[in-house]
This record gives structure tokens, C-alpha cells and sequence, in this order.
């Protein structure tokens, strides 16, 4: 005899009907899939949290009553191989309940992904209320209070609630019409079978999208739709069976969209109401029930003639977040149906952040495995087809020439050509054995210390001979560099280094004395220990064993959260590269590649390791880009290749010069306009190659290339981006992570063998940057949006977010943000891109809110100590407030002019008679003016350039016009000799000042 419990509620007719379909085949189960693991003794726990506030999971039948038993559902742990994933064919599935004894239970599977299962009779739940409460489980194992579930009706009583004044309807017989999508049933049980499908992307009208699908493919019918009826009184808590099926008719003809408005306007007519069951059921003892439905079942299988074509059952959208805790990350949750008596096989849709889990559900038998997987192809087509899936332009499976690391690779190459000059520059000629020695040497002393794998190795060091010795010296001794700017602020090196967890750094001497090194860096005389090298009599010392996973380098970009981010590259993502880029942009012992940017920008990799793994030669320019250096560069040296970004090309444009003997132009880092490729292809000769190369540092270096054509290009505005490289894949997504039409713009999705590892030491990021689709194909998430031409190749459109190329870096204004916010005046700072004065590009502008007064030279002093250069904004504004939007968000629009307008459409308000008058401030006005793209009316002798919007490479540009428009080639040389001079103070009356001087300074008058 059972003793009742406390709470004692009769079971509805809907419920009785559920009691009579055999226990197996009544089985509501969610699975919930993660990284990591949960030990049973916590689970257990946080079940019993949960079901003392979850009534409805401790109901056991005692007659026709259920009765609370006061008992928390048993957790039993499976065997680590118990449940296949793909298959999902594990007795445990299948088993029944008792309900005279229990009515749910959980399960859990270790292993990789760990699984939960939770599982609930359907006489005693639905599938809403089986997520309730699975919801308050995780809450509980997170430590915090379970929500619970107090309200102890069932649907009879929530019926009665939304018909006050009389009884509810009851919805009339179906009938067995319709053959089984997935053929005959067997006659006799053999339980039930259960097929999986994750489909990328959420997708609106998803149930009609399902059943106009199947009814194109299998012919018209009636479908069924679950409906939550919780939706009627939204505050209700129950876990209760409160659903009931709305019918559908659809054709085959039938598009999603009119099953959709059949769908709402039956939701509008409360048709879901209508479902109740006959409370005369209650009056067939169980026995006689069962074996009535029994019957049922038999018809239908003999004759295979069921209630409906199909059953589709969407359960809403989850968030993983709800189904995560410690130690365990959720990455799918998904539904597995049951049966209803002569019903139709179950299609289940559950979404998730940018994917949707289907799952099929039928009778176990012959082929029916075969039949649930074509249906999925029919479901999955409907929500993702093929077509927008499936791009020719990914090239996946490509060989490679060989799977030696880039440290055997360059050793190989030293031995075959030890006396070919490796590196040129300023510090005269270094051939390969002389910079192997170098790096040899550096490598001996790094393993001495103990660096090897994942020893994170700091390189701070300009383009020298000592900086690419230092480089291979690192890899050779197996660990990985961090490449640091020199020009970087102490603060921002300290704080890499710290982040990296570096605990040695090689320095080159100028930079030995700075306060960068962070307690536990030991600083490395780089110039010391790379100077002569190992003795030539030396046996060199062996390279430690790389493997394809181990890290070679790290690089830090801008990061969006306020805090830079270290990208981890292995060896095998720049292996793959390596041999792309070399065949891609016809590298070979003839190719002479200047290295033009900092180490620490990702690109640099391009003229450092191609040229040294094919036997050329690179050319080290110890000064900064800029017209006078690039002139002698192009000029003067045996340079016949170039790897360098849009801004750069732009500014040798106008050079007047006309470069011969020059192979390939590899042009990255930024949108490479039209014009700019059209001038450089007239500059370079016909038989170079102008080569657009897009990646970000995720996808090591560069990742899709386009040589631009004079004839096909000229049409549009920006040069392709093109293809991607050998088995490297772009897919294109949009909000909802769907697929996008051949056609329409997307964000790109990278994927392949130059995907990054991730970022260091950022699990959160890793998870949001480089998510997994459907199939499991890990990517990188860009930002990017991009479009696939009738050509079939690539087009970069723009961004999804705020963050801006400047000089080829990406910045990311929140970084920005957050470094003005720690000076103590500031309150609150704004950082937003806008399009400069009279330009296509666009700068960073800060508005701040202060607290006391402050002058923006010393805000902008403030960022110079701990940002580099290319991220502090060219110009400041201090506002009294800062307007916004109906949304909340910061209105960008109504910012006020951060060029500071009059009145009269000047810049400034100083005195500009006298200053004009004179002949050469005149003429440096209207090279400003045309720089820039403003009016030469706006102009006054205060105005600053970086204020105007101006970046440092249109001021290169402005003092390349100056030069050429004004001045001989000795003044030029001197005027350019004060360029410190001009970067502190780049004013229009001090740059007038600035060449008349040099005019004197070459004259002497």
C-alpha cells in the first residue's frame, strides 16, 4: 500500500490516454551534449536541488491519482561508449518507465562530448516542462537557486482556467490516412529508432519551412504541430503534459509561406485549444486501454495508414549558457520523441545559436535508418541548400609538396645554397650560412634556458640582420616567437609580454635600457648573442623536433572586449601558407623581397620566410616607408618583388619613377582600391603582377589571393579578393548563421589548414571567434562581409562591427576606449570611426566625458604611453554629454564635427590674412587641400593635420607633394630629415615654416 504524499492531483484524460501507449514508446528524452565533464556526485546533488522545487519530476501513479512521492529522480551513469552519438542506439534510450515507481530519471555519459540525458514519461510531461526543468538542474549545479516549478496543474485544470464559462472543445477524430514517410511499421516492436541532423543557421518559420518540404517531396497530407499551450498564461510554471496538436493541411504545392499564415491564423483562432481529449476515456480501465490502443497501433502497421504525414515538433530556441557549468560547456541539445497511438513519425526541431538540431523519430525496423536519413536530406535542403553550401571556389584536399616544418625547410636550403645572400641591407650583405650560424647561436643559448615547445619567446627588434637571426633561432630551438613593434610604448610591450606569459625576450641593443620587461622576463642581448654566431668548425647543433601542432608564433591584434589578443599560429597552418604564397605569387631563388613592415604585423611573415625558403633574398629598410626611401628602395636595390599594404602602393604612385625588372606586387592589410592597382600596374610594367591578398592574423597571413586585370576589374571600384588558398575554405553567413544565395553578402567564415589554434589564454573568445559549423568544421568568425562575384570569385564589401584598418592593422575603437577611461579625468570616453575630411577612408575620433578640466594634448599624451601610434585618434573632443539613441546606444551621428567648423566653414578662427599672403604658405595650403579633399577656404595656419582626419600615411603623402611640387632634391632630403619635427607639431604654419627652412638649409639663402 502506498503511503500519499502531501500533494495528490487526478490524472487528466490526456494524461490516462499517454498510460495506455506502451511505457517504451512514451519516453520524452533531451540530450544535452558538452565539452569537458560532470561527476556523478554532483549531478546527483543538483538533481535533488531541483526536484525539491519541481513537484511534477517526483509524481509516481497510484491508481488514477498522482501522488508525490517525495523522491528525486535517479541518476545513473553509462558507460563511456554506451551512446553513439550518430546512431543513437543505446538500450538506455529505449527503456521504460514504471510509473507506478518512477516517472523521470537522468543519465549520464562521460566522454568526448559528455552527454546528459534527461528523460520523463509523457503522461507526466511535455517537452517544454522537460526543458524547465532540465534548466534548473544546470542552475543548480552553477550554484544558484532553481527557479522551480510551483504550479501543480495539469492541462485539465489550465483548460477550465481559459474556459471559465463552460467546457472546453474537444477536437474530433483523425482517422489512419496517410502512408508512413518512413514505409510500414513492423507488426511486431522492436522499439524505436531515432536519426540526427544539425542544420546551420536559425530560421524563421522554421515548422512550416519542415512541412511544405516534406509535402513537396512525399505528397500532401495533414501534419501536426505541438503547440506549448503555456503561451495562453505565459507566468505559468508547470512541467505538466500542456501541449496539444494543431492540424495542418498542406499540398504539394504549398510554399512555406502560406503553411506559415495557415499556421498563425490558426494560433489566432486558438485552434490549439481545441485538442482536449474526451473525458470518457477515464472510463476504460488501463488494461483494456492498452490493449485498445494496441489494436490501433496493429491497424495502422498492417494497413500503414497513419493520423498524419508527419509530426513536427519545434521546442523554441535554447541558449547553451542555460545548459553550461562548470567544467562543462554545452555545444548541442536536442530532442528524441516518442510515438502516439497510429501517429506519424516525429521530425524534432530545437535551435540553438546559430545551428538547429533536427532529430527524426519512428519504429525501428528494415531501411528505416536509410528512409529517417533521406528525410533529413529533405528538411536540411528546405532550411540549407546544397547550392549555398557547397562553393567551387573552396579548394580543400590540395597535396602539399611536403610536410617538413619551415625550421627543416630553411636548414635544407642553407645547406644547398650556404654562400647565396640571404639578407641585404644597411648592415651590408649576410649570406645563408652566416644567418644560420646567427640563429644557431640563438637557439643554443634559448634551449640552454630551457625554452622548447610552448615557451613563448618576446622578439623586440626592428628590421635588422640580428631580428631574423633571432627569428629562426626561436623556431630552431622549438618555441615560438612573440614579435613586438619597437615603437610601441613601454606599457603596451610589458603588457603583451605579461599576457604571453613570456619569461625570456631577445632585445636588440638600443632597446635594453627600456621598462618593458615585466618581473620574470628575462631580457636577452639579442645583438650579442646573434653577432658572429656559431664557430664555422662547430657541429651545429640539432633542431629540436617540431611537430605540425606545436606553436610558431604568436601575434597580438586589437581587441574588441578593451584588451589585446594574442593569435596562436602552429607550424602546420604556416607550412601551408608557405607553400601557397611561394607557388601563388611565383617565389623563387631569383626573388629579391624588401621587408618593409614591423615583425610584429603579421604580413611581414611573407617577405622573411618565402624568399629564405626558395633561396632569394631580403632586402632589410632599416627606415620607415616613405617617399624618399621608398624611391631609393625601388631604385637602388636589387628589389623585384614587394609585399606591402594599399597605402603604401598609393604613396609610391606618386613617385615619378618608373621600376623595372619587378615580378609580383603582393598588396594586404586593406581594401585595395581600382585606381590605386591601375597606377601601380602602369608604374610596374605589364609583366608584373599586381596580387590582392586578404586574411586576417586568424588565418595566418593571407588566405585569398587576386591578380588584378586591367580589363575585368576596371569596372568595379575595389580589386577582388579573389580565391581561397589550397585547403582553406570562406563561407558565407549571414546574421542567423545561414548560408547565404550565390550572390548575396555574407560574413566570411574561414576555415582549413591556416586556421590559428586560437588566442591565448582566452577561452571565451575562442569560443565566440572560432565556433563550429553544423559538420563540425571548426572557423573563424571575421567580421568581414564579402559577396562571390559572376565571376566566382570573392569581393571584400565591408564590416559587420566598428573596427577599422589603420596602416593595415586592425583596431578595434573599445581597446581605445577603455585606454582613455583609466586617466582619472575622464569619465566616459567614446571612440567611433568616421569617414576623415574629404576622404574615402575613415579615422578614429575619441569624445570624452572629464570630470575636471583637461587639454586633449594631455588625453592624447596619456594614450601615446600606452597604445601604439596607429590607434591613438586623430583627434580628441571633450563633450558635455554624449547623445543617444531611442535604443540606448551612443547616436554617432549627432557627435559634433571633430574638425571644430566655424561658422564660416573654417577649421579654425585664427587670423589669415597675413599668414597667406606670403607665396609658399599659399602653395603648402593647397597641397593640404588637396591631401586632404577639403576646401582650401577651411585652411588656416593652426590647422592640424591629424585633426583634418588625416592619418600618417596621407601625411606621407602630403610631404611627398610638398616635395615634389616645391622643392629640389637637396631641400627635399633636408626637409625630410625634420620629420620628428613635423609628427610633433604638423600644423600648416609649421610645416610652411619647415620647408623654408630646408629651402635655406640647401640654398644658403
Amino acid at each position: 500500500m502506498i503511503e500519499l504524499a502531501s500533494f495528490v492531483r487526478k490524472v487528466a484524460p490526456l494524461e490516462w490516454a499517454f498510460l495506455g501507449i506502451e511505457p517504451g514508446l512514451r519516453v520524452m528524452q533531451h540530450l544535452v551534449e558538452g565539452d569537458g565533464t560532470i561527476s556523478p556526485m554532483r549531478l546527483t546533488a543538483a538533481v535533488a536541488a531541483a526536484a525539491r522545487v519541481h513537484r511534477g519530476v517526483r509524481l509516481i501513479r497510484h491508481e488514477d491519482r498522482w501522488v508525490d512521492s517525495g523522491v528525486a529522480p535517479l541518476v545513473r551513469v553509462l558507460e563511456a561508449d554506451s551512446l553513439d552519438p550518430a546512431r543513437l542506439d543505446a538500450p538506455a534510450l529505449r527503456a521504460p518507465f514504471d510509473e507506478l515507481t518512477a516517472t523521470c530519471e537522468v543519465l549520464l555519459v562521460p566522454g568526448s562530448p559528455s552527454t546528459v540525458v534527461f528523460r520523463a514519461d509523457h503522461a507526466v510531461m511535455d517537452g517544454r516542462g522537460l526543458l524547465m526543468w532540465a534548466r534548473d538542474v544546470f542552475r543548480a549545479l552553477r550554484g544558484e537557486d532553481p527557479m522551480g516549478a510551483p504550479d501543480d496543474d495539469g492541462i485539465e485544470e489550465l483548460l477550465r482556467r481559459l474556459h471559465p464559462d463552460g467546457e472546453p472543445p474537444r477536437a474530433g477524430d483523425r482517422g489512419l490516412s496517410f502512408r508512413s514517410l518512413l514505409g510500414p511499421r513492423p507488426r511486431e516492436q522492436e522499439g524505436l529508432l531515432w536519426r540526427r541532423r544539425t542544420v546551420d543557421g536559425t530560421h524563421l518559420a522554421a515548422t512550416s519551412k519542415v512541412a511544405a518540404a516534406v509535402a513537396a517531396a512525399h505528397g500532401p497530407g495533414r501534419f501536426h504541430i505541438p503547440v506549448d499551450l503555456r503561451r495562453h498564461l505565459p507566468d505559468l510554471r508547470s512541467t505538466a503534459a500542456l501541449s496539444h496538436a494543431v492540424d495542418l493541411e498542406v499540398e504539394a504545392g504549398d510554399g512555406w509561406e502560406q503553411v506559415q499564415s495557415r499556421l498563425l491564423a490558426a494560433l489566432a483562432d486558438h485552434r490549439d485549444l481545441a485538442g482536449g481529449t474526451d473525458p470518457a476515456i477515464m472510463e476504460l480501465p488501463l488494461p483494456m486501454l492498452r490493449e485498445g490502443i494496441a489494436h490501433l497501433d496493429r491497424t495502422a502497421a498492417d494497413a500503414d495508414r497513419y493520423s498524419g504525414r508527419a509530426c513536427v515538433s519545434h521546442l523554441g530556441t535554447v541558449d547553451p549558457d542555460d545548459f553550461s557549468a562548470d567544467g562543462f560547456r554545452a555545444t548541442a541539445v536536442y530532442a528524441l520523441g516518442g510515438m502516439t497511438p497510429g501517429g506519424p513519425p516525429e521530425i524534432g526541431l530545437v535551435e540553438l545559436p546559430g545551428r538547429t538540431e533536427i532529430t527524426v523519430s519512428w519504429y525501428d525496423g528494415p531501411d528505416v535508418a536509410a528512409r529517417a536519413d533521406a528525410l533529413l536530406d529533405t528538411v536540411e535542403e528546405a532550411l540549407s541548400p546544397r547550392a549555398n553550401r557547397r562553393w567551387a571556389g573552396n579548394r580543400l584536399g590540395q597535396p602539399l609538396p611536403g610536410e617538413e616544418s619551415v625550421v627543416r625547410l630553411f636548414r635544407e636550403q642553407v645547406e644547398r645554397t650556404p654562400h647565396r645572400t640571404a639578407l641585404s641591407g644597411p648592415e651590408g650583405e649576410v649570406s645563408y650560412l652566416e644567418l644560420s650560424r646567427r640563429a644557431d647561436a640563438v637557439a643554443a643559448e634559448l634551449r640552454r634556458l630551457g625554452a622548447g615547445p610552448g615557451t613563448v619567446v618576446g622578439l623586440l627588434a626592428g628590421r635588422t640582420v640580428a631580428s631574423i637571426a633571432g627569428l629562426w633561432g626561436v623556431l630552431r630551438a622549438g618555441a615560438c616567437y612573440l614579435p613586438l613593434d619597437v615603437r610601441h610604448p613601454d606599457r603596451r610591450l610589458s603588457e603583451l609580454l605579461t599576457d604571453a606569459g613570456s619569461t625570456l625576450c631577445l632585445v636588440e641593443a638600443p632597446h635594453q635600457e627600456r621598462n618593458c620587461f615585466p618581473a620574470g622576463c628575462r631580457m636577452l642581448p639579442l645583438d650579442a648573442l646573434a653577432a658572429d654566431g656559431a664557430p664555422a668548425d662547430d657541429p651545429r647543433p640539432d633542431d629540436a623536433e617540431t611537430h605540425p601542432g606545436d606553436l610558431a608564433y604568436v601575434i597580438y591584434t586589437s581587441g574588441s572586449t578593451g584588451r589585446p589578443k594574442g593569435v596562436q599560429i602552429e607550424h602546420r597552418n604556416l607550412l601551408n601558407y608557405v607553400h601557397w604564397a611561394t607557388r601563388e605569387f611565383d617565389i623563387d631563388a631569383d626573388t629579391c623581397m624588401p621587408l618593409l613592415t614591423s615583425p610584429s604585423f603579421d604580413v611581414s611573415g611573407t617577405s622573411v620566410f618565402l624568399p629564405l625558403l626558395t633561396g632569394g633574398e631580403v632586402v632589410l629598410m632599416r627606415d620607415d616607408p616613405q617617399h624618399l626611401s621608398l624611391r631609393r628602395l625601388l631604385t637602388g636595390t636589387r628589389a623585384n618583388a614587394l609585399n606591402l599594404t594599399p597605402s603604401h602602393l598609393d604613396l609610391i604612385g606618386g613617385l615619378d619613377i618608373a621600376p623595372d625588372g619587378y615580378r609580383s606586387v603582393v598588396v594586404v592589410g586593406e581594401q585595395l582600391r581600382v585606381e590605386v592597382a591601375a597606377r601601380a600596374q602602369e608604374m610596374f610594367g605589364p609583366k608584373c603582377r599586381i596580387i590582392n591578398l586578404y586574411g586576417p592574423t586568424e588565418a595566418t597571413i593571407g588566405c585569398t589571393a587576386h591578380t588584378y586585370d586591367e580589363e575585368t576589374d576596371a569596372e568595379g571600384t575595389v580589386v577582388p579578393i579573389g580565391l581561397p588558398a589550397d585547403n582553406t575554405t570562406v563561407f558565407l553567413l549571414d546574421a542567423e548563421r545561414r548560408f547565404v544565395a550565390p550572390g548575396e553578402v555574407g560574413e566570411m567564415y574561414l576555415g582549413g589548414a591556416q586556421l590559428a589554434r586560437g588566442y591565448l589564454g582566452r577561452p571565451d573568445l575562442d569560443r565566440e571567434r572560432f565556433p563550429r559549423l553544423a559538420d563540425g568544421t571548426r572557423v573563424y568568425r571575421t567580421g568581414d562581409l564579402a559577396r562571390v562575384l559572376p565571376s566566382g570569385e570573392l569581393q571584400f564589401v565591408g564590416r559587420i562591427d566598428d573596427q577599422i584598418k589603420i596602416r593595415g592593422h586592425r583596431v578595434e575603437p573599445a581597446e581605445v576606449a577603455r585606454a582613455l577611461e583609466e586617466h582619472p579625468a575622464v569619465d566616459r570616453a567614446v571612440v567611433v570611426p568616421r569617414a576623415a575630411i574629404g576622404h574615402n577612408s575613415k579615422a578614429l575620433y575619441g569624445y570624452v566625458l572629464v570630470n575636471r578640466a583637461v587639454g586633449t594634448r594631455e588625453l592624447t599624451a596619456h594614450l601615446a604611453e600606452r597604445l601604439p601610434a596607429h590607434m591613438v585618434p586623430a583627434a580628441l573632443v571633450v563633450v558635455p554629454e554624449l547623445p543617444y539613441t531611442v535604443s540606448g546606444k551612443v547616436d554617432v551621428r549627432a557627435l559634433p564635427d571633430p574638425a571644430g567648423s566655424e561658422p564660416d566653414g573654417r577649421v579654425h578662427g585664427a587670423p589669415r590674412a597675413a599668414f597667406f599672403a606670403d607665396p609658399l604658405a599659399e602653395a603648402v595650403a593647397g597641397t593640404w587641400a588637396r591631401t586632404l579633399g577639403v576646401e582650401r577656404s577651411r585652411l588656416d595656419g593652426q590647422c592640424d593635420f591629424h585633426r583634418l582626419g588625416g592619418d600618417s600615411l596621407s601625411l606621407l603623402a602630403m610631404l611627398a607633394g610638398v616635395g615634389r611640387e616645391l622643392l629640389d632634391t637637396a631641400a627635399e632630403e633636408a626637409f625630410m630629415a625634420r620629420l620628428p619635427d613635423i609628427l610633433r607639431e604638423p600644423t600648416l604654419e609649421r610645416v610652411t615654416a619647415l620647408v623654408r627652412q630646408a629651402c635655406i638649409e640647401a640654398t644658403g639663402v
